[in-house]
């Protein structure tokens, strides 16, 4: 039996409150508290004894329970629900809705289902911009026919929960993304006698990736050097990124050679991650700072500045990207670097635009970078390369320079 006309009306009505929650949510409630209100408000509009949410997880194998009104211990014990099986999982696949009239004998994957004493059960899937989000479920203890008034509202209402989630999601993202590439990226640069640096880091406009640079000293007396790129954006990439600088670090207190380190980095992220691929270049400065060594796993050279004379790349070979390795040897460059003497480098972020060739951002690089004082040189690194407008990608940038005129310690 279909609702009449003012009943319609008034789930329309009841529907708009709930785009008013939605827009609310975008203000200043995390996904959590968003999905706990608007089960809440669904529950009261239909007058169901249980309301659920379950999302699909990372890797698109199973729904887990996020939120639940009336059946709270789904979330509390961390349901999950592999896609395809139950009544959760078949409306997942099916992405139409799915009505249960006898949950006791029905084919749930989940039995709590049936020790909350459920008898009815109607579910749909959230959807939004075309990409299966998760499941919402709403249930009674005593016989109900959903009409299709009913069913309709909660499509509806599943969409718009379907983008908030989308939107919230991808803004907790982004902001644990940026709190975790800036717990890594170094807040101070160490104080190395007769080695001046300075440092520049940007988040990209749209989102955060996995750039990031690194100094540290060794047991042997030598500098350490890296900066490198993680492929994708977002948590994920940022997550690879301190995983991949934790295990250069730890390379390299085994081997001195830049090559070696990333042979080992290499095959450790080929094993453990083989979906994931990043650009790195290492450099090893001697003690006396006379020279460095530099490897790249297909990051852009870094660039070169003697005193009175212009800047440019240096010319080195660039092996294949981490991840992408195929057991080939990899190579090493000797760079002498004499007082004064000062390298730049960078993400691709940088130098990189779409119109313009990587080879006309590197030349318009080294027309920017001098052998000044690093602060300085960055400052107008930055201000030519990037200027006013925020650049798309993320943008590090690292600028080092020998203290002209001076033996190390003096």
């Amino acid at each position: 039996m279909e609702r009449p006309a003012d009943a319609l009306e008034s789930l329309a009505r009841k529907l708009e409150h709930l785009q008013a929650i939605s827009d609310e949510a975008f203000a200043y409630m995390g996904v959590e508290e968003f999905l706990d209100t608007l089960l809440g408000r669904v529950r009261e509009i239909l007058d169901v004894d249980t309301a659920v949410v379950l999302l699909l997880d990372r890797q698109g194998r199973f729904l887990e329970a996020a939120a639940a009104k009336g059946i709270e211990e789904e979330v509390n014990q961390g349901v999950q629900v592999p896609l395809g099986h139950g009544f959760a999982g078949r409306v997942a696949i099916e992405r139409i809705p799915v009505y249960i009239p006898d949950v006791p004998h029905a084919n749930v994957y989940n039995r709590l289902l049936v020790q909350r004493g459920l008898h009815s059960l109607l579910g749909v899937p959230l959807i939004g911009g075309g990409r299966l989000v998760g499941v919402m479920h709403v249930g009674t203890v005593t016989p109900r026919r959903f009409t299709t008034d009913e069913t309709e509202f909660l499509q509806l209402a599943a969409a718009r929960i379907a983008l908030a989630v989308q939107a919230l999601t991808s803004r907790a993202e982004r902001a644990g993304a940026m709190e975790l590439q800036r717990s890594l990226i170094p807040s101070g640069l160490p104080e190395i006698p007769g080695l001046e640096m300075g440092a520049r880091y940007r988040p990209g406009k749209e989102t955060v990736g996995g750039d990031w640079y690194d100094v540290f000293e060794l047991p042997s007396g030598e500098i350490g050097i890296v900066m490198g790129d993680v492929a994708g954006h977002g948590l994920g990439a940022a997550v690879v990124m301190g995983r991949m600088r934790s295990a250069l670090r730890s390379y390299a207190l085994e081997t001195t050679d830049p090559a070696g380190a990333l042979g080992k980095l290499n095959r450790k992220m080929a094993y453990f991650e083989p979906e994931a691929t990043a650009t790195v270049l290492y450099a090893v400065c001697d003690p006396d700072l006379d020279q460095i060594r530099l490897s790249s796993a297909g990051h852009p050279p870094p660039i070169l500045a003697l005193p009175g004379c212009p800047a440019k790349a240096v010319d080195m070979t660039f092996d294949l990207l981490i991840g992408l390795d195929d057991g080939t040897p990899r190579h090493t460059t000797v760079v002498k670097l004499p007082p004064g003497a000062l390298l730049c480098f960078y993400t691709d972020g940088l130098i990189e635009r779409r119109d313009d060739s990587v080879d006309g951002g590197i030349a318009r690089l080294c027309e920017a970078v001098h052998a000044g004082p690093p602060e300085q040189v960055g400052a107008t690194v930055m201000a030519a390369l990037i200027g006013r407008e925020r650049a798309e990608d993320d943008v590090a940038l690292l600028v080092l320079r020998r203290t002209p005129d001076a033996e190390p310690g003096a």
